[in-house]
């Protein structure tokens, strides 16, 4: 049911340089009247969703809240390149169950806390 996600920021720069790191992607910046976001790749028709990093002054970055979960091939990858980048790990790699696989979390370099989910 979700279709768009956005995680608030307070530098842009450095929050895009921190996702494109840790995910190995690009961040496409856009504008609509002073209101600055990165926008995520597009999932080109594949499972899941796709959002934005967000700027603008109601937008409070946040370790509360809503936790969005990002899916990896293997966790380890990722959480590997979070420090390096500017962020925090919150959890290790961590087995859900046999039937449900595994998440870690982390905190980026905005201050928001951020899960991945693998199956393996």
């Amino acid at each position: 049911m979700v279709v768009w996600f956005e995680i608030p920021v307070n530098d842009m720069q450095r929050a895009k340089k921190f996702y494109e790191t840790v995910f190995d992607i690009k961040i496409k910046d856009v504008e609509f009247g002073g209101l600055k976001m990165g926008w995520f790749p597009n999932n080109n028709g594949s499972y899941g969703t796709t959002g934005t990093l967000i700027k603008q002054h109601s937008y409070i970055p946040s370790k509360e809240g809503t936790l969005i979960y990002f899916m990896s091939k293997d966790i380890t990858t990722e959480l590997n390149r979070v420090e390096e980048a500017g962020g925090k790990i919150g959890l290790e790699k961590t087995i859900i169950s046999e039937d449900n696989g595994f998440m870690g979390v982390f905190i980026d370099s905005e201050g928001n806390r951020i899960a991945l989910h693998s199956d393996a």
